[in-house]
């Protein structure tokens, strides 16, 4: 492998910043009860609601956010979802572009571990699915090739977690239906 792929450091370093969440326009009042979202470093949950709650004083409109797999309910102030993160799931272009992902070839660097624990999990809380694609491609380990570490599987199975979750929400199937069409898309590669 080349040295020409990695960036180099007067491009920013080896990690790249991640992207600023996309504005939600009208302050997240597109969410309605029912409404499957992402929070970056949660996956995918569900809208319940919006309410309002006192604050310090003031009211506070929240959107309530649960997620069943961890029995977890977040409580998003309106006028913080798009800081937050809180998106709505992706669209069949971004999802696919994610798919087409998992198909290229392992972009490993030559660095150390730490380093590159970081930057995946990094990529898996930015709650973009092309860079959660990107987490899973590069640690995916067919037969025949070196096991891996703890810690690189703990990083694997949180992405390809992060992601069939996302799939099995956009397709209207389980979890296990999506990791299955995911390890598809890997074979393909």
């Amino acid at each position: 492998m080349s040295e020409s792929q990695s960036p180099s450091p007067t491009e920013g370093g080896s990690s790249r910043p991640v992207p600023p969440p996309k504005p939600l326009g009208n302050q997240g009042s597109e969410f309605k009860a029912g409404d499957h979202v992402v929070y970056p470093t949660h996956g995918v949950g569900q809208v319940q609601g919006i309410e309002s709650m006192a604050v310090a004083g003031t009211e506070l409109k929240v959107i309530i956010v649960t997620f069943e797999e961890n029995r977890m309910t977040l409580r998003v102030p309106l006028n913080k979802a798009a800081s937050s993160g809180l998106r709505k799931l992706a669209n069949t272009n971004m999802m696919g572009e994610a798919l087409e992902t998992l198909k290229g070839r392992a972009r490993i660097k030559r660095t150390m571990w730490s380093r590159r624990a970081q930057e995946y999990e990094q990529k898996i809380n930015s709650g973009d699915p092309v860079q959660i694609a990107e987490v899973v491609r590069d640690l995916h380990r067919n037969a025949g090739q070196p096991d891996q570490s703890f810690s690189e599987r703990q990083i694997y199975e949180l992405a390809m977690d992060r992601l069939a979750a996302e799939v099995a929400a956009i397709d209207g199937t389980d979890k296990n239906a999506a990791m299955n069409k995911l390890l598809e898309h890997l074979k393909q590669g």
